[in-house]
């Protein structure tokens, strides 16, 4: 066998892994060595620094105004044709190619697609609550944790606004009227389960909720297809007036970096990993979370996944965006751990908000893309 050809760095899960490695090594020999790193790294590492290393990088969307800052990526735009990009345009679940659209091009091709859904335990919860106005009320009865560990916080809160009408405009970053509605829903499920749950990343707390370890139900926390066999439901996030559904969009792209010596035979591979026929069986088979709107649909891939996809779908076809320029990963790292903290401390609304605007001026330029 000879050696691999490139080397790929992606994140340390089943769905972040398996899928990759198996389709790198079908051929057999093995294409792409890939190596992982913790959720953390994921969410936070510093771009330019893995494009150093790895001719691919698994990545979320957040990272490509800080990646076209230190020009570390090869746009998608250089690698296919504008008929193969179109194509995947209208073939994704929800934004998830938008999200890597920057500066005029596209960074990572969407892999894998997710956003923050509600998770519960299937076991105790016949009903999950379909809104935000119902959730109150409904964690007086059972046990409802937020997901506030690392970027989550500041995330959640984003969603929440987005449920109840507000979007980013000009250089703010939320309406402040609405800020202080979503302030005072996460204050008021900011309870012993949450305060017991802090430090849980995703994974934790979906294996938590898995385990019976003390939570019923998280409200907005990013959907995981592997947990859906193993005793935790998935619906669609909580809804504000007029049933508009909130949630911050997740999932993950390829993105190659500046080093990699791009061959036919890699272009080949990535438009196979994005193919109908490999996003529908292989991926799903093999741990995957897919990207087409196809694979979601599918009837055998949702039969196999305790319906994850289709309960969750809607979701993901209304997901918002996160804030993408140079910068945005130090706001998310600062805006969650500023609201986490009065949160957990019970703070009142308005000089925290305050503080993430500032944060936000701080690290969006007035003027500069989002």
């Amino acid at each position: 066998m000879s050696a691999p050809s490139y080397r790929g760095l992606t994140w340390d899960h089943p769905r972040g892994y398996n899928a990759l490695a198996a389709a790198a090594a079908r051929a057999g020999d093995v294409l792409i060595a890939w190596e992982k790193q913790p959720l953390e790294g994921f969410e936070s590492h510093p771009i330019a620094d893995l494009c150093a290393r790895y001719d691919l990088v698994v990545l979320d969307h957040p990272h490509v105004g800080e990646a076209v800052a230190g020009d570390c990526l090869m746009p998608v735009e250089d690698l296919f044709g504008a008929d193969e990009i179109a194509a995947w345009r209208a073939a994704v679940a929800g934004p998830s190619l938008a999200s890597y659209h920057y500066s005029g091009r596209h960074w990572a091709l969407p892999l894998d697609a997710a956003t923050q859904v509600m998770a519960y335990r299937r076991d105790t919860i016949a009903r999950p609550p379909a809104n935000w106005t119902e959730l109150p009320d409904f964690a007086a009865q059972h046990k409802v944790a937020l997901s506030l560990a690392g970027p989550h916080t500041i995330l959640s809160f984003q969603s929440i606004c987005g449920a109840l009408g507000a979007g980013r405009a000009g250089d703010d970053f939320v309406d402040r009227a609405i800020a202080r509605e979503a302030f005072a829903l996460m204050a008021a499920l900011t309870g012993d389960v949450t305060v017991r749950a802090q430090g849980l990343n995703p994974i934790a707390m979906l294996g938590a909720i898995e385990r019976g370890e003390g939570i019923d139900l998280c409200p907005l926390i990013y959907g995981y297809v592997n947990y859906a066999t193993r005793g935790v439901g998935f619906a669609d996030a909580p809804a504000g007036p007029g049933g508009r559904i909130g949630s911050t969009l997740g999932g993950t792209g390829i993105a190659v970096s500046r080093r990699c010596e791009v061959t036919p035979a890699l272009l080949d591979h990535l438009r196979w990993l994005m193919s109908d026929a490999v996003q529908r069986g292989f991926i799903p088979q093999h741990d995957g979370q897919p990207a087409l709107r196809s694979a979601w649909q599918d009837a055998a891939v949702n039969a196999a996944t305790g319906n994850f996809f289709a309960d969750t779908l809607a979701t993901v076809e209304a997901a918002l965006l996160r804030p993408r320029h140079d910068g945005a990963i130090a706001f998310q790292t600062a805006a969650s751990a500023r609201l986490r903290a009065a949160l957990l401390s019970g703070e009142t609304a308005d000089p925290v908000l305050d503080d993430i605007e500032a944060l936000y001026r701080t690290h969006h330029p007035a003027g500069a893309e989002t």
